[in-house]
């Protein structure tokens, strides 16, 4: 009778405690870590915006393109060349006897001059217009790419963050399944001491505990990773992350909205576009070589020869206009032009593919946002329902009706279904995010991030009229 009264206090006791497992699960699916001090999703983003090299490379890439710009507009501006020389001569003269005045000459000389030459392409086969144009549609097509990196690295961000998140739920939920089992074992272990249960019923808790205990390590192992993956994208390891909500508000009203605006908004299907623009201009340029060119060149030159007597000083000027006519360049430039006119269609054909690519992005993403939902309400049933089974079947086991296996059952699917509503809300946030990347409108300025948004167009003013200098406008 004492290991009765034993069993039923501690039974009791279990009850509570599994009560309070489940108490402390719904508080970790909802609010994992929310102390003072907490990071909030926008907050680790802005980190992730300001400091992720990947994305900071990609602003230096577009600002090394920015300079293709200045470098086009050199077609327009002259070449001017200056030149100085200095030297020392010798002269020998011999006069034979028929001579007036017969006999050897000598005379040294100290040649020196300078001069200034000054080019001034007048036209070209219209090549550096069309290097303007080409320039501008790779800095246009240099920018949406930067927008692409920026997308890419956020959303990998809010992956990040969402691992974490949900990693460490269910590293808790595992953590207290083993505390509850050990409690269990326990309870096994003196019931089978007065004769209430078999040594079955002790292994199978033993069994239990054990299969808990390596889920743990392996929650563990996995939550490992991911602060990893965290710190590679957002720079600095989680602290006390709270939970984040879906991007329901840049949401599309329907499937067919979504789609639309990915295919005037997306970076990657508008980097595509200008980066088949630049092609087929890049066609022009090369044509350009077979029409004549027109130049204008002006030259001043002083020269100060000095003999022995007398000194020599000269200076002269001109300025000539100069027509070339290409007649045959062996075919190379007829080659390239049609080499030009396949990559031209080449980069069609890719943005083709991109906007393909982009659509099935869409829909799928758009699946499993609008599913998302659904799919947490199921979980939501799937808890309550496996709380009752494990309720019920735990007040059967006491009368005899259930077994310790069956007990353990019911606590396994409990914990599953935990694991699985936990896992459903990340996707739902995960979802959200992913379909705003796909519409081409997740950026820092889009979520209202606390950062200062890099704007490439400075960059680019900046160095655009510049004539000379090799400093950059950030001083280095």
């Amino acid at each position: 009778m004492p290991g009765r009264i034993l069993s039923r206090m501690e039974s009791g006791r279990l009850r509570s405690r599994l009560l309070n497992v489940a108490l402390s699960a719904a508080v970790v699916v909802s609010v994992a870590c929310s102390p003072a001090g907490a990071e909030t999703i926008s907050k680790a983003l802005a980190r992730a915006y300001v400091i992720n090299p990947d994305l900071n490379q990609q602003r230096a890439s577009v600002r090394a393109v920015d300079e293709s710009m200045p470098n086009a507009l050199a077609g327009y501006r002259p070449n001017v060349t200056a030149t100085v020389d200095v030297g020392r001569g010798w002269l020998g003269q011999h006069a034979g006897s028929s001579y007036k005045t017969p006999g050897d000459t000598k005379y040294s000389t100290n040649p020196r001059g300078n001069g200034v030459s000054v080019t001034q392409n007048l036209w070209n086969g219209n090549r550096t217009m069309n290097g303007v144009d080409r320039a501008e549609t790779q800095i246009f097509a240099a920018r949406e790419t930067l927008r692409l990196t920026e997308q890419n690295v956020l959303s990998s961000a809010v992956i990040a963050y969402m691992n974490v998140f949900r990693d460490t739920a269910i590293l808790n939920l595992r953590r207290n399944n083993v505390e509850v089992l050990e409690q269990q074992l326990r309870q096994a272990r003196d019931r089978f001491q007065v004769g209430e249960v078999t040594r079955t019923d002790v292994a199978q808790s033993e069994a239990s505990l054990a299969q808990a205990q390596a889920e743990a390590f392996t929650a563990q192992s996995t939550l490992q990773s991911s602060i990893a993956n965290y710190r590679s994208y957002i720079g600095d390891d989680p602290k006390n992350l709270q939970p984040a909500r879906p991007l329901d508000k840049l949401i599309p009203p329907s499937l067919q909205a979504a789609i639309g605006m990915s295919e005037m908004e997306h970076p990657g299907l508008q980097a595509a576009r200008f980066t088949a623009e630049a092609a087929r201009i890049y066609v022009r340029v090369v044509e350009g070589q077979l029409y004549p060119t027109i130049g204008l060149t002006g030259t001043f030159s002083r020269r100060n020869d000095v003999v022995t007597t007398p000194d020599v000083k000269t200076n002269s000027a001109s300025v000539v206009a100069l027509l070339s006519v290409p007649i045959y360049e062996g075919g190379a430039v007829y080659s390239n032009v049609r080499q030009a006119k396949e990559l031209f269609q080449q980069s069609q054909l890719q943005a083709d593919l991109q906007r393909e690519t982009i659509r099935g992005q869409v829909v799928s993403a758009w699946g499993v946002w609008s599913n998302s939902s659904a799919v947490i309400q199921a979980s939501q049933a799937q808890v309550r329902a496996a709380e009752i089974a494990l309720n019920g079947v735990r007040e059967e086991a006491k009368v005899g009706q259930r077994t310790t296996l069956d007990v353990l059952n019911a606590q396994q699917a409990l914990l599953n279904a935990r694991v699985l509503l936990v896992t459903a809300q990340r996707e739902r946030v995960v979802g959200s995010y992913s379909l705003t990347a796909s519409t081409g409108r997740l950026s820092a300025s889009m979520l209202g991030l606390e950062v200062d948004v890099y704007d490439p167009s400075v960059h680019y003013a900046q160095v655009r009229g510049k004539w000379i200098g090799t400093g950059t406008p950030d001083g280095r």
